[in-house]
C-alpha cells in the first residue's frame, strides 16, 4: 500500500458519505432533485463544529466575494459549498481520495453550485496549482492525515499570494500522548505524524507567514467530540449495512479512543491564520 493508501481507505469506508447523506435527506423527506444548499449543509459538515465553526474560520480569514480560495483536504466538499453559498466567491477542493472527490462533484451539482465550486483530484503536498494562484488556502481538521507538515505548509504557502492568507483549524499532538497511544493513531486513525501548536506557529514563520491568530481549541473540541461519538454511534446500523459489522465494530472502538485522548490530555485542536508576506 502507497503511503497516501490507509487515508483513501479510511475515507472510502467512512461512517458519513454520500450514501449516508442521500438517505438521511431521504428520511426527512427531500428528494435529490429538490435539494439546496440551505439544506445539504446540515448534513454534510465532516468536522468539528458544523457551520459554526466554519462561519468564524471564513470571518477570521477575511474571505471576500471577489476572492478566489483553495479548500485543501476538502473531502465530499461540505465546507467549500457552503463558503460559496454564503460569501458567492469561487472555491477550490483538493482532495486525494477518488471516492470523496466524486461525492464532492455529484453532491456540488445536486445544488447547483458548480459554477463556483470544482475540486481537483490531488495530493496536498505536490499541489497541482502555479505559484501565488489563490487569495485564502483554508482547510478544517484534514492535515492530520498528511505525512509532512513542513513541506504542507510550504505548499500552502507557494501558492497563496503575497499578502494572502493561510487559514485552518487541525487536531494537534498534546503533552500526554505517549508513543504506544500515537502508533494506534496512526493505524487506525491514520495519522502519520501531528503537529503542536507551537509547531504550525514555527513553520507558518519560517515560510514567511506572520501569525495573526493562534486559537487553542482544546477544551471546546473535547465537548464537542462527546457528542460526534454519540452520532457516529447513532450511525452504527448504516455503517454496518455498507461497509459490513466489522467495519461498524472497529470504528466504534477506534473512535471512542480518539476521543478519550482529547479528554485526557492527549490530543488538542487548533486555529490558525497567517499573512503571507507581500
Amino acid at each position: 500500500m502507497t503511503a497516501t493508501g490507509p487515508v483513501v481507505a479510511f475515507y472510502d469506508t467512512h461512517p458519513i458519505n454520500e450514501d449516508q447523506i442521500l438517505r438521511a435527506l431521504a428520511d426527512r423527506g427531500t428528494a435529490a432533485d429538490a435539494l439546496t444548499e440551505e439544506i445539504l449543509k446540515d448534513h454534510d459538515q465532516d468536522h468539528f463544529g458544523g457551520i459554526e465553526a466554519n462561519d468564524i474560520l471564513i470571518a477570521a480569514a477575511g474571505i471576500r466575494p471577489d476572492h478566489v480560495v483553495l479548500d485543501v483536504c476538502s473531502g465530499m466538499g461540505g465546507p467549500a459549498r457552503y463558503l460559496a453559498h454564503r460569501i458567492g466567491c469561487r472555491v477550490v477542493g483538493l482532495d486525494l481520495t477518488e471516492s470523496r472527490h466524486a461525492s464532492a462533484q455529484r453532491l456540488t451539482r445536486l445544488v447547483h453550485l458548480d459554477h463556483l465550486v470544482e475540486f481537483r483530484l490531488g495530493n496536498a503536498l505536490e499541489m497541482p496549482f502555479e505559484d501565488a494562484s489563490f487569495d485564502v488556502v483554508m482547510g478544517q481538521e484534514a492535515w492530520c492525515h498528511v505525512p509532512d507538515k513542513p513541506r504542507l505548509i510550504a505548499e500552502c504557502a507557494r501558492v497563496v499570494k503575497p499578502g494572502g492568507v493561510i487559514a485552518f483549524t487541525d487536531i494537534l499532538r498534546r503533552d500526554a500522548l505517549t508513543g504506544p497511544e500515537m502508533e494506534r493513531l496512526t493505524r487506525e486513525m491514520t495519522f502519520p505524524d501531528l503537529e503542536t501548536l507551537d509547531g504550525y506557529a514555527r513553520l507558518l514563520a519560517a515560510n514567511d507567514c506572520s501569525v495573526l491568530r493562534r486559537d487553542d481549541l482544546s477544551e471546546l473540541w473535547a465537548r464537542i467530540l462527546i457528542q460526534r461519538l454519540e452520532m457516529y454511534r447513532s450511525l452504527g446500523s448504516d455503517t454496518a449495512r455498507k461497509f459490513g459489522t466489522a467495519r461498524s465494530q472497529q470504528w466504534d472502538a477506534t473512535y471512542a479512543f480518539f476521543v478519550e485522548r482529547f479528554a485526557v490530555g492527549g490530543l488538542g485542536g487548533g486555529r490558525f491564520v497567517a499573512r503571507r508576506a507581500d
